[in-house]
């Protein structure tokens, strides 16, 4: 079997291009999808499953691994299957559709479980049955580089190149929700006909449950002719563009506005509004799940208190309103607040409010909302962490605490924190396969008051 395509290596990369062709036995995945060669130095080595035999060469030497290159598969792990994409190697927004979906799901899990031992030096009575979604066309929200390439003579879209810090040039993507993945190709032909064509370094993607939003980053003034051909575009495919020449603040849709966008939270009776821009879980079904089981964790009644803490745009605060006597939500963004206020009023939810705070830092005991008591507390930070809040939710002293990560190294860290500096135990804790066929890991922990547990799961003495 034929390695993925990869880039032209650079000058140092050719040098150890010369290296011998080895064989050696792959031991496990890397954080990024790549095979774990123990031959002497670690060599990663894209491409290649756990448990295979390859033929590989070593492509560039660093201090504590090389990069390697697979050159021949001589025996292939029952859990390869082919790649869907043709784009697949060449494209980094995928590193893991040559391995089956159980298999992935089982690399997280020992990834999240390696990760809490590790550096958390915690492991939770029990483990959560993973969440799972569908496969294929689910991501919702994503960001696409844009590239007018001379030698080429045309625009390319797509996502960074696996190897390179190109864009990939792509006919379509497997994993874009419809009707964006289909749409790839189309809008590349599009964009090489504007005259601002090499001032277009990026898109954003958005599929509202009533509309597909495409924000486009311009860098330079649009011609009459270019906003023609962007309107015709637009109409034709049932897009909604929206322009934006400097910050966040100047977006600005390409027609007179339309109505907001907007995704429903079926399980709870909750419809969401939102920018083009705003953050939002990429993968809907995957969140209706999330959301519903994070519920079944907090074990939420009519006299529960609810903090959450990282709220957006009310993603969990509004749906857990509806099990909990009251919800506050916490977040920096000014506009997410506001949004999330709306949100509130247009679904007639009166027992949520929202502030804006600093969560970078400790917050002040002194706030209105953090003079209040909470029986619940939910976490949902970015992959930073929760680190500044935790010494302010400990000493809320909740009956729970759910921590929703999208990253392992950081919720370690903190679970570590909560466990053997302010007393609580983890109970417990599973992967949450948001991005499928990527080696990105979110999961689900649940806290509760106890004793530190350690990361052989017996009480700490």
């Amino acid at each position: 079997m034929s390695p993925a395509a990869r880039s032209a290596p650079s000058p140092a990369e050719a040098r150890s291009a010369e290296a011998p062709a080895e064989t050696a036995t792959v031991s496990g995945l890397t954080r990024d999808g790549e095979g774990v060669v123990r031959a002497g130095k670690t060599v990663f080595v894209p491409g290649a499953l756990p448990g295979e035999r390859i033929r590989f060469r070593r492509t560039r030497r660093h201090r504590q691994h090389d990069d390697g290159e697979l050159l021949e598969l001589l025996s292939a792990s029952p859990e390869r299957v082919a790649p869907r994409c043709a784009h697949f190697g060449v494209c980094g927004g995928c590193a893991l559709q040559h391995l089956s979906g159980a298999a992935q799901l089982a690399a997280k899990e020992t990834e999240l479980k390696e990760t809490l031992a590790r550096v958390g030096r915690v492991e939770p009575a029990s483990w959560l049955e993973p969440l799972a979604g569908p496969e294929w066309g689910y991501r919702r929200r994503a960001r696409l580089g844009v590239k007018f390439v001379h030698k080429k003579g045309c625009v390319v879209v797509g996502f960074r190149e696996r190897a390179a810090p190109y864009v990939a040039q792509l006919s379509r993507c497997e994993v874009l929700t419809a009707p964006v993945g289909e749409l790839i190709a189309p809008l590349a032909v599009m964009l090489g006909e504007l005259t601002i064509r090499e001032q277009l370094p990026q898109i954003e993607v958005a599929v509202a449950d009533n509309a597909t939003a495409l924000v486009l980053r311009v860098l330079a003034t649009p011609s009459e002719a270019d906003l023609a051909r962007l309107r015709e575009f637009a109409g034709a495919h049932r897009l909604r563009l929206y322009l934006q020449p400097g910050g966040l603040d100047s977006v600005r849709e390409l027609e007179p506005p339309g109505e907001p966008l907007r995704y429903a939270l079926a399980g709870a009776g909750v419809e969401l509004e939102f920018a083009p821009t705003d953050f939002i879980q990429v993968n809907g079904a995957v969140n209706d799940a999330l959301i519903a089981r994070a519920g079944k964790l907090l074990e939420l009644d009519g006299s529960s208190s609810l903090l959450d803490l990282y709220c957006g745009l009310g993603n969990f605060t509004l749906a857990l309103a509806r099990s909990a006597g009251r919800v506050v939500g916490v977040e920096g963004e000014g506009a997410l607040i506001e949004r999330a206020r709306g949100n509130a009023a247009r679904n007639r939810i009166a027992n949520a409010e929202f502030h804006r705070a600093d969560l970078g830092t400790p917050p002040d005991p002194a706030l209105p909302w953090m003079r209040e008591s909470y029986t619940h507390v939910l976490l949902d930070p970015p992959r930073t962490g929760a680190r500044a809040v935790l010494a302010a939710v400990a000493a809320l002293a909740p009956r729970r605490v759910l921590y929703v990560s999208c990253h392992p190294g950081s919720l370690a860290r903190d679970l570590s924190m909560l466990v053997h500096e302010h007393g609580f135990e983890l109970e417990k804790a599973g992967v949450v396969d948001m991005f499928p066929h990527t080696a990105h890991v979110e999961s689900l922990a649940l806290l509760v008051p106890g004793g530190p547990r350690t990361a052989a799961g017996r009480p700490a003495a």
